[in-house]
């Protein structure tokens, strides 16, 4: 086997980590799911020189409740409905990726705008929401987790200047009542099942709305795949 004559410098590498890891994170399910988030996370730390923060990082997810047998996606599957594509796990991974300062934003909120979101974001969502509303009452996000189909679900991150601030994210579904045929879904736009932000348990950080208490999944439920 002939070897390249020249391989590429580890700041080369850093960049082309960190430009794939955006990339996975908005659209997790081209790139393999968690697992892909998990490997590209596991080699930045590598090239960075402290492969140890990933045992921290797992430290504190499961002190959040935020870690399970399969990783994040476990925790997300107690509360929301099921609904394929990962797009909420990668925005937990992207909240650490925030925190390095390798999460690449399309837009980053002022202090201001950031304030006047997190004081009436959890009032907001006390009422069903969809999609529309949030990007009419927030704007574009920071990072779209998926694509721009309105007949899958997504979540919105916005992001901070501070990178110490959590980023406040909105998890939106779109799916079929249990007992219809799956596909195509019934809504036009997905809507909204929570807003979730702030640090500590995983649980609390969660603002429900009502259609997302409703579609809380039931242990054993038949339909919970729908």
């Amino acid at each position: 086997m002939t070897l390249p004559t020249q391989l590429a410098s580890a700041e080369k590498i850093h960049d082309y980590l960190i430009d794939q890891l955006n990339l996975a994170l908005r659209r997790p399910g081209m790139f393999g799911g968690e697992v892909a988030l998990r490997v590209l996370v596991d080699h930045l730390l590598f090239v960075e020189g402290q492969p140890e923060e990933w045992s921290e990082l797992v430290q504190g997810w499961e002190e959040q409740g935020l870690w399970t047998s399969i990783g994040p996606s476990g925790a997300f599957q107690e509360v929301f409905p099921a609904q394929g594509g990962g797009y909420e796990v990668a925005s937990v991974y992207a909240e650490f990726a925030q925190r390095r300062g390798w999460l690449k934003p399309d837009r980053v909120l002022t202090a201001e705008e950031y304030e006047a979101l997190t004081g009436q974001v959890r009032g907001w969502a006390a009422v069903n929401r969809t999609w529309a509303d949030v990007t009419a009452e927030f704007g574009p996000p920071s990072v779209l987790f998926g694509g721009n189909n309105p007949l899958y679900g997504k979540t919105l991150g916005y992001c901070p200047e501070d990178l110490h601030q959590p980023m406040v994210v909105f998890h939106l579904w779109n799916g079929s009542e249990p007992g219809t045929e799956p596909w195509p879904p019934e809504h036009a736009q997905p809507f909204l099942l929570a807003v979730r932000f702030g640090g500590g348990s995983f649980r609390r950080s969660l603002t429900f709305t009502p259609e997302g208490t409703r579609r809380k999944p039931i242990i054993g439920d038949p339909f919970r795949s729908q």
